[in-house]
């Protein structure tokens, strides 16, 4: 039975794939009413009207949440994203269901206690849909190049060519005359790997298109290992920069910063947490991978290895991933990097 209010009321939202929940309370946690809904852009809408005007709605960072969140801000509501991580201890409940859920995230916005995940504004959504995707075409393209070379290693065929994809490399596949079934599979894959290319070339174009105007596109390009593509895919990632206070708080957001536990006078520090986006965490490493000893992120992977040793490469890329990513901060906030028109390395220190 639903109590009257007049208040502002909040409200819990469990989304799920097909069918949501929404819990409706005041803000001194008391319940008024709760609901089943099936999900669509109508029924949320009737649903979220009861809750009066302009509630604050909270809904977890799930499968296909954008549509929920966007009907919920074109009904007036003030809408909240719960971070996944920071509610998963929802899961270790003796009783857990649908309207649990719902009502404990309702509860933890009321309190002021919720983790919050940010909510990217559609141009931001359209780029990620872009960059995210023209990413999985990549790595279809390279899976199906790489099931070329281990049909050729099957049929104990040495590779002659430097790329068996080119305009050489192809001719010379074209001559090898391959038994059945191999002959079709490589046939078929080759049909594929083109393909593929072609998607990636058009979404490389649309992708430039979209970044033209975009300042800190064009300003992050100016740092070493940082081109077109790993460009769109930091922009897209991070955002609105200035959502982060410091180049500090982006680099622990991206996950690059170590992980660290303390209890009583015992203090442990280790790996970096890996939490946030991983895309953006392989742009930033495949960006050092190659990058010159004379530059400010080069810099720091040339001392931490010449200091602990090559067997340290892994913890120096991570090094060099969080200074550049510091410096794309920069970039992105400001316009420009100051610190590359004069900057002059330090050498490397000397091993001890």
């Amino acid at each position: 039975m639903e109590t009257a209010y007049d208040g502002r009321q909040v409200v819990g939202m469990d989304l799920h794939r097909r069918r949501s929940v929404l819990v409706r309370m005041t803000e001194d946690g008391r319940r008024l009413g709760a609901v089943r809904i099936t999900n669509s852009p109508l029924e949320l809408t009737a649903a979220i009207a009861r809750a009066g005007k302009s509630p604050k709605v909270v809904l977890e960072a799930t499968y296909g949440w954008y549509w929920a969140a966007d009907t919920l801000a074109a009904a007036g509501a003030e809408v909240h994203l719960a971070h996944p991580l920071g509610v998963k201890a929802f899961t270790y409940r003796r009783v857990k269901n649908d309207r649990r859920d719902a009502a404990d995230l309702a509860d933890l916005l009321r309190m002021g206690r919720l983790p919050e995940a940010w909510i990217a504004p559609a141009g931001v959504r359209e780029l990620r849909e872009l960059t995210r995707y023209r990413h999985k075409l990549v790595d279809l393209r390279t899976s199906c190049k790489d099931q070329v070379h281990g049909v050729l290693a099957k049929l104990g065929v040495p590779v002659t060519c430097t790329d068996i994809f080119g305009v050489a490399g192809s001719a010379w596949l074209d001559g090898l005359g391959l038994p059945q079934p191999y002959a079709g599979k490589v046939a078929s894959l080759r049909h594929l790997t083109g393909e593929l290319t072609g998607e990636i070339t058009m979404l490389s174009e649309v992708i430039a298109d979209l970044l033209a105007g975009d300042r800190g596109y064009q300003v992050i390009q100016q740092l070493p290992g940082i081109g077109p593509v790993l460009a769109a895919v930091i922009i897209g990632e991070i955002g609105d920069v200035t959502r982060f206070r410091n180049a500090a708080q982006l680099c622990s957001w991206a996950g690059l910063t170590p992980r660290h536990r303390e209890s009583d006078t015992r203090v442990a520090r280790g790996h970096v947490t890996k939490q946030g986006s991983r895309l953006l965490r392989w742009a930033l490493i495949e960006a050092v991978q190659h990058v010159p000893a004379d530059t400010l992120a080069g810099g720091v992977k040339a001392a931490i290895i010449a200091r602990r040793g090559k067997e340290a490469k892994n913890i120096a890329k991570v090094a060099a991933a969080r200074r550049l990513l510091t410096l794309v901060f920069y970039g992105m906030r400001d316009g420009q990097i100051r610190c590359l028109a004069g900057h002059r390395p330090d050498p490397p220190a000397r091993p001890a």
